[in-house]
């Protein structure tokens, strides 16, 4: 479904959210207020999406068409400038959905619902949880995160020797809240049933809370 996006921030992680959501067939529109910026943003967007003017400003935003926006994305580099932006968004001209950019992370405490925020893109904090989880999952891949990171969809290699290699699914020990999406078995696909059978190089997809990746990991070996 196509959808109204309006993105307020035309910097690198702006620009770059633009370019993937236009090759997607969604109507974008870029605000920026740095004149600086102008000459590189005119040459990176297509024409018509960039709108110059202050994003904090609600008579920009109304310009800009924030009224009829499915989603406001904050990714300015202040973080009182992305506060106010999707506070206005979410309040005053009530978008569905708002999006917001924290640069600094002890103000991420900030950035919640009652503050207009409904996703809060806190990217150091992102990359630090990232990093510890590739230290201590092993061999398990992270391929996407989910529901603000509490879910994670996980690739495994049953290893051999693995406890579960030569059980059926149905009688694996598996955390309460995952589950096995898929399995590449000699590059064909299985659909994941109860009484299917993991095997030595099987590769397994799984949906998994973050608090219980270690254990599905150390049940994969």
């Amino acid at each position: 479904m196509i959808k109204n996006i309006l993105i307020v921030g035309g910097g690198k992680v702006g620009t770059y959210l633009a370019g993937m959501l236009l090759t997607q067939g969604h109507a974008v529109t870029v605000v920026e207020g740095v004149e600086d910026e102008y000459p590189r943003l005119s040459k990176d967007l297509p024409e018509g999406v960039l709108y110059k003017g202050n994003g904090s400003d609600p008579d920009v935003l109304k310009a800009a068409g924030v009224r009829k926006a499915d989603v406001v994305a904050a990714v300015t580099r202040y973080d009182e400038m992305n506060l106010v932006i999707t506070s206005l968004a979410r309040f005053e001209y009530k978008v569905p959905r708002t999006i917001a950019r924290v640069n600094i992370p002890k103000n991420s405490w900030l950035f919640t619902p009652e503050m207009g925020v409904d996703v809060m893109l806190n990217q150091a904090d992102l990359m630090a949880h990232l990093i510890a989880e590739e230290m201590t999952l092993g061999d398990m891949k992270t391929l996407l995160k989910l529901r603000k990171g509490k879910y994670t969809l996980v690739e495994n290699t049953v290893s051999p020797g693995s406890t579960v290699s030569g059980k059926a699914i149905r009688d694996l020990s598996l955390p309460q809240e995952s589950v096995l999406c898929a399995i590449i078995r000699k590059g064909e696909l299985v659909i994941p049933r109860g009484n299917t059978i993991l095997y030595e190089g099987d590769e397994v997809l799984a949906m998994v809370h973050s608090n219980d990746l270690v254990r599905l990991s150390d049940l994969m070996i």
